[in-house]
C-alpha cells in the first residue's frame, strides 16, 4: 500500500472517496519565473493516479527554455540556464507533447489536477501561442486544491502554499519545487479534499463552481491588497479560471 493509502488507514471513519477523484490525472510546471505571459517552462510532469493516491502512469520533460533562467528560480527548482541547454529538448516540442498528454487524458473524461491551476494552464497556453501549438484554452474537467481548500476553509489563518497545505491533509511532500513531487502531491490533496468535505456530486458541477470560487477570491484579495496599499484601487487582479485570457484577446476586448 501506498504511503498515503497507509495514513489514511490509520484515520478512523473517513467517508468514501467520490468516484470521480478514484483516476486523477496530475499536471505540473517548473518555470524561468512567475510572470505567464513572459516566463518559460523548464520542467514538466503529467501523471495518473489511482485510488490510493499510487502513481499509476507518468511522464517527465525537461526543456531548454530559450532564455536564461534566472538565479531567483534557480533557487526554487535547482536548475541551471547551462543544464538546460545541455540537457533539455526545444521547448515548443516539450509544450507540444505536454498540451498532448493533457488533452489525452481530458478526452477521455478524467479530470487534471493541478495547484493554483490558472497560473500552470496560463504559462502553458501562452508557451503554446509563443511556439505555433493549438493552446488548450477551455480545459476541462480541472481540480484546482487551492481554490477548494480556500473555498471550503476560507477564514484559516497561514499561508496556503502546496507545502503548507499538503501538510495539513497529511499528504507527504518531500521534493517540493519538484515538478513530479509537486503534481503527485496535488492530486493526493485533492482527494483528501474530496473525503474531507462535501464537494459538488459531479465533474462538471465542480468545474463550474471553481470557476465562481476562483473569481470570488481574487475579488476578496483584491479589496485587501488596495486596503493594506499593495495595489492601486483602480487595479485588479485576475480572477479568471483555469486559464487566464492571453493579453492580446485582453486588447481585443
Amino acid at each position: 500500500m501506498s504511503e498515503v493509502g497507509s495514513s489514511v488507514a490509520t484515520m478512523p471513519a473517513l467517508p468514501p472517496l467520490p468516484d470521480w477523484v478514484t483516476r486523477v490525472g496530475v499536471f505540473d510546471l517548473e518555470t524561468t519565473g512567475v510572470d505567464v505571459e513572459s516566463d518559460r517552462i523548464v520542467t514538466a510532469h503529467v501523471g495518473l493516479l489511482d485510488a490510493h493516491g499510487r502513481e499509476i502512469a507518468a511522464r517527465d520533460w525537461f526543456a531548454d527554455p530559450g532564455i536564461d533562467i534566472p538565479a531567483g528560480a534557480t533557487a526554487v527548482h535547482g536548475i541551471t540556464t547551462a543544464q538546460a541547454r545541455s540537457h533539455g529538448r526545444p521547448v515548443g516540442q516539450v509544450v507540444a507533447e505536454v498540451i498532448a498528454a493533457l488533452r489525452s487524458l481530458l478526452a477521455q473524461g478524467v479530470p487534471v489536477v493541478a495547484y493554483n491551476a490558472s497560473y500552470d494552464f496560463s504559462l502553458l497556453a501562452n508557451e503554446a501561442r509563443r511556439h505555433g501549438v493549438i493552446p488548450l484554452d477551455d480545459p476541462s474537467p480541472i481540480i484546482d486544491p487551492l481554490v477548494i481548500d480556500k473555498a471550503y476553509d476560507r477564514y484559516r489563518p497561514g499561508k496556503r502554499t502546496l507545502q503548507v497545505v499538503a501538510a495539513l491533509y497529511a499528504v507527504s511532500l518531500e521534493d517540493a519545487h519538484e515538478a513530479a513531487a509537486d503534481a503527485v502531491a496535488a492530486g493526493r490533496v485533492a482527494q483528501a479534499l474530496a473525503r474531507q468535505f462535501a464537494l459538488p456530486e459531479t465533474l462538471a458541477e465542480l468545474h463550474t463552481s471553481q470557476i465562481g470560487w476562483a473569481r470570488a477570491q481574487a475579488a476578496s484579495l483584491t479589496e485587501y491588497f488596495i486596503r493594506i496599499g499593495r495595489i492601486e484601487p483602480d487595479d485588479r487582479l485576475d480572477g479568471t479560471w483555469p486559464v487566464r485570457p492571453s493579453p492580446h484577446r485582453e486588447h481585443r476586448r
